[in-house]
């Protein structure tokens, strides 16, 4: 029987599983060194903000494994010998496998800053990192104040948390405007009221110098690049973006660059050798997406293409318009399409930008400047449909199209206000379409 053999048990690997499982009877094993059993790793966060214990995010029944057949194998593999097709790990056993897949994920990014491997200084993407959480900031008693480094999707989460908690944060962003790589300008301003407005001392177009120790090799304080400046505290999160785990195939023949190269059926320059999920490095970017992709909705569709393709029905991994959602305290957001950040915005393209008086609203509605053809659509605090976005992606609709539709897109509840009219006169009232 043909043994499939997946290294990680992520939203990817456990996908891959599943759906192998449903086409074939082939023998499956889940490697993991994180957990027993596969989590919802975007609830960790609620977890430690006390909405839900741990046993919440896992969303199979610990029988489910036994009852589909899925064997899952608690280890770290420390090498791949792909000439005859043996894993070895770390304790020194080995496992044979037929078609094998790496699934390994991310791991936060370090810079080399002093101080960095400090107790308190971690990411937030294991649930090892939110056990350490749970030691070293477990409230405002034992940890005085956080400090968190990196502005993106994962700072604004820990920033949240640690204030749950009342524990004072201080936010270190290198960039002038909060995620402004990814957000236009008034949004990536509106984010920063919305992030000062919580009580956070966001400190924009500042560096991190180095992470002080105490005596007992734990965090002490922080040293500001920019000043000298000296902050006390007691956690800091490492939250500068995320990178592929792969250190572990340093010696193998599986060809790597920044993550595992794959091709468009998700496969390795080694035969019966594939990679999915944040840890797949597309040769080159389909489309305006880039080549890795650390998102939970990619990797479910990666597992679902490869299960095609080892239960030989050979299927190209074809993601479709790019679309993502988060939040940013209590501001939910969505994007469908490209809306490009205030840097690199393409020549090409425009923007019309709707703020409710309130703050907390905006839509950004991207569009050719040549053809009007609509191109993509950030909502902040207003709930659009994907679906309905995705046909008028398909469909080529114009941005006149899109702006006097907008009510089909809404998902807002029943009783919610609806803004649609309020955006339809900005719009006419700015470019004077009618």
């Amino acid at each position: 029987m043909e043994h499939i053999v997946i290294i990680g048990n992520g939203i990817s690997g456990v996908t891959l599983a599943r759906h192998v499982r449903k086409l074939s009877d082939k023998k499956i094993t889940i490697i993991s060194a994180e957990t027993d059993y596969f989590f919802s790793r975007t609830a960790l966060m609620y977890v430690y903000m006390g909405h839900m214990k741990f046993e919440h995010t896992q969303p199979y029944e610990n029988w489910f494994w036994e009852k589909n057949r899925i064997e899952l194998k608690k280890g770290y593999v420390d090498t791949i010998d792909t000439d005859t097709k043996t894993l070895v790990f770390a304790e020194g056993d080995q496992m044979k496998y037929d078609k094998l897949v790496i699934a390994t994920g991310s791991k936060p990014n370090k810079f080399g800053w002093p101080g960095q491997d400090l107790i308190g200084a971690q990411g937030l993407y294991s649930k090892q990192d939110l056990d350490n959480m749970e030691v070293v900031a477990p409230n405002n008693k034992v940890c005085k104040r956080a400090v968190i480094v990196g502005g993106g999707l994962i700072g604004i989460e820990l920033a949240e948390m640690l204030n749950s908690r009342e524990i004072p944060v201080t936010f270190l962003v290198r960039e002038d405007s909060f995620w402004n790589g990814v957000l236009p300008k008034g949004e990536s301003r509106m984010i920063n009221r919305h992030i000062k407005n919580h009580h956070i001392d966001l400190r924009l177009n500042t560096n991190l110098k180095a992470i002080n120790s105490d005596e007992n090799g734990k965090v002490k304080s922080v040293i500001i690049e920019e000043t000298g400046e000296e902050l006390e505290c007691n956690f800091v999160g490492l939250t500068a973006g995320v990178s592929p785990n792969i250190s572990f195939l340093k010696d193998s023949k599986i060809e790597t660059k920044r993550g595992v190269l794959v091709n468009r059926y998700l496969e390795t320059n080694i035969k019966d050798v594939y990679a999915i999920g944040d840890c797949a490095e597309q040769h080159e970017g389909i489309g305006n997406r880039r080549p890795i992709e650390a998102v939970w909705y990619t990797g479910r569709m990666m597992g679902e293409t490869l299960a095609q393709t080892i239960c030989d029905n050979p299927l190209e991994y074809k993601p479709g318009h790019w679309f993502n959602s988060a939040k940013f305290l209590d501001i939910e957001y969505q994007t469908y399409g490209w809306v490009f950040g205030e840097r690199g915005q393409p020549e090409y393209e425009k923007h019309f930008h709707w703020k409710h008086d309130d703050d907390t609203k905006c839509i950004t509605v991207a569009y050719h400047k040549d053809t009007n053809a609509f191109l993509g659509i950030n909502t902040f605090g207003i709930r659009m449909r994907h679906e309905t976005f995705d046909k008028w992606l398909t469909e080529n609709r114009d941005v006149d199209y899109v702006i006097n539709n907008l009510k089909e897109a809404n998902f807002d509840p029943e009783f919610y206000k609806h803004f649609e009219k309020e955006i339809l006169v900005t719009y006419n009232n700015q470019l004077q379409t009618v």
